[in-house]
């Protein structure tokens, strides 16, 4: 995707309310960090033509980068939608994957149905430092999954993550990322130019700042 493509998808999730900044009052994630900003593309789903277009943006995205794909898998639970509107698009089977083994019935973490061999593509909502979306490539590889990529609507861009992926041998791609958000909210005045410094340093180094 280019540059342009990629502050499209930026601007659809500020219109949505999806990506929220405040440099001056920092959330704070469950990690225990502060950031200037919080994303959750859960919201998107209640915009029918904001959602029908990124659902439109990742299909083409799975149809070009993994035209081999035999299967998509949701990440639970925000990853589920996307995945299950995405394979219902180009037609694919689908199944998506828990944190954990459910404690009750048939104790499945994989939900759906599927063969070993099959190449499959893991559909995120969004891509932090990698630990949990890698998690569960991990445990499609152990039940014999071929995973041959993994696509997301958001990615904060971190070198811990670039680093993880790299590590696991997994591509990704993700429809937009923290830079084009920043550039785009710095040129429509979403930001102020003099914030730009502040949330650059802020990916640079997560877990220190603002502390």
């Amino acid at each position: 995707m280019s540059l342009s493509s990629e502050k499209i998808i930026a601007e659809k999730l500020l219109q949505a309310g999806a990506v929220k900044l405040s440099v001056d009052k920092p959330f704070t994630w469950a990690s225990g960090w502060l950031s200037p900003i919080y994303c959750d593309n859960r919201k998107v789903l209640s915009y029918p033509f904001i959602r029908d277009f990124i659902k439109s943006e990742m299909c083409d995205v799975i149809f070009e980068l993994y035209p081999d794909a035999e299967l998509l898998a949701g990440v639970a639970t925000a990853g589920i939608p996307w995945g299950a509107m995405a394979a219902d698009q180009l037609k694919l089977p689908y199944i998506y994957v828990r944190p954990k083994p459910k404690e009750h019935g048939l104790g499945n973490q994989i939900e759906g149905v599927f063969q070993k061999g099959q190449k499959v593509v893991v559909i995120e909502d969004l891509i932090s430092t990698g630990k949990s979306s890698l998690e569960v490539v991990e445990v499609l590889k152990r039940e014999g999954l071929d995973v041959i990529g993994m696509v997301s609507i958001f990615n904060y861009g971190f070198q811990k993550a670039v680093d993880a992926f790299a590590a696991a041998n997994v591509p990704y791609k993700s429809l937009t990322n923290y830079t084009a958000l920043i550039e785009l909210a710095k040129s429509n005045g979403t930001i102020p130019e003099a914030a730009e410094e502040t949330l650059h340093s802020w990916r640079d180094n997560p877990a220190v700042w603002g502390k």
